[in-house]
């Protein structure tokens, strides 16, 4: 059953076309606002990395039954829940997606909000949406004193593997939690890529925990004090990296694991995640907020962070829906704040305990 939704209208600017993105964006056109999304890159490519996705997530986002859109719920690769997340996205007349448009920053006054782009162009609003990741531009506005996610001390290893390329005994579990040697291992059945959950037909997707590359991390630029400035992609990993790593596979991971991780990296299908964590004390600053990775950044042992990112899109429609024809879009705004930053502070917290005992002790 498709819900009634009154139609707020107004427009918003979102910056960051990625999965909190996308999101926000379908929920704000949910409740009648045009949308505007400024994406820094024309493609988003992020082998490897898998996430869980709740029941029902785009009906929840888009408030009506997609039917050949759905997306399946369970462990997702990331490239799948981007591109049903993007489906949905171009077809949907109130949100036009502008790639690529780099945002320099964003300003606000009494009456409306923007974001000036590198060539200098304003794109203007009723609020303007940070969704622009750890990393984040808009963050620098909302919270000018702290506008840095902190470095957690470690990386994780990504890769995803077609099950038919390993052979090996499938796992027991639909999910494998190891440590050994100080490196912990995340690793998962994913569906085909057609969707498949057929024994030999899924993917094997993995996240294993290395404390012991900070110097490459920084060699690389990839790291800068304690911040990260980007992923470390295959080029920028040196062949004795992926030897001493395809070495520590054979020797401490069980299959089908091993197999799985040491197919992508002879195939260098492999990319190198630094964690960093961001603590929030605000989500909103007058007509402009924060929403996923931007407002807040969680270690990705808590499972929690694209769940958080779908929770905080929801509150912010329902925060505009319920007070931007009433007590304005800064009200609205305050109120969205109220409803999220205790549970981002919390998913935050929860995952301090491991990065405190896995990174500092374990780095370089």
């Amino acid at each position: 059953m498709e819900r009634q939704t009154h139609k707020t209208g107004g427009a918003a600017v979102l910056v960051g076309a990625s999965l909190s993105g996308l999101m926000g964006a379908l929920s704000l056109s949910r409740i009648g606002m045009t949308v505007t999304m400024l994406e820094r890159s024309d493609g988003k490519a992020r082998a490897g990395a898998a996430l869980p996705v709740s029941e029902g997530l785009l009906q929840r986002l888009t408030g009506r039954s997609l039917g050949q859109h759905a997306l399946p719920s369970g462990p997702q690769a990331w490239a799948d829940v981007y591109a049903a997340l993007r489906a949905v996205v171009d077809a949907d007349p109130n949100i036009r997606v502008r790639a690529p448009a780099r945002v320099k920053f964003v300003d606000q006054d009494e009456h409306s909000a923007w974001a000036v782009t590198d060539n200098a162009e304003v794109v203007r609003g009723d609020i303007v949406v940070g969704a622009d990741g750890h990393a984040s531009i808009v963050r620098c506005h909302v919270a000018p004193e702290q506008p840095d996610a902190v470095f957690a001390g470690y990386l994780i290893w990504l890769g995803i593997v077609d099950e038919s390329e390993v052979r090996a005994q499938p796992w027991p579990d639909q999910l494998a939690i190891l440590e050994e040697r100080g490196y912990c291992l995340n690793a998962y059945y994913l569906p085909g890529a057609d969707g498949s959950l057929v024994r030999g037909h899924r993917r094997l997707g993995f996240g294993w925990y290395d404390a012991g590359r900070n110097d490459l991390l920084r060699s690389s630029g990839v790291l800068v004090g304690d911040v990260v400035q980007r992923t470390l992609r295959p080029a920028d990993i040196p062949d004795a990296t992926f030897r001493d790593l395809a070495a520590e596979a054979k020797a401490i991971w069980p299959a089908p694991w091993r197999e799985a991780i040491r197919d992508c990296l002879s195939r260098r299908a492999v990319i190198g995640t630094p964690i960093g964590e961001y603590m929030p004390q605000r989500l909103a600053r007058g007509r402009v907020c924060l929403v996923g990775d931007a407002a807040h950044v969680p270690s990705p042992m808590t499972g929690k962070g694209f769940d958080a990112s779908a929770l905080d899109a929801l509150a912010l429609a329902e925060a505009l829906h319920d007070g931007l024809a009433h007590g304005g879009a800064a009200e609205a705004l305050r109120h969205y704040e109220a409803k999220r930053l205790a549970a981002a502070r919390e998913l935050v917290r929860s995952g301090c305990g491991f990065s405190q005992s896995f990174g500092p002790h374990q780095a370089s």
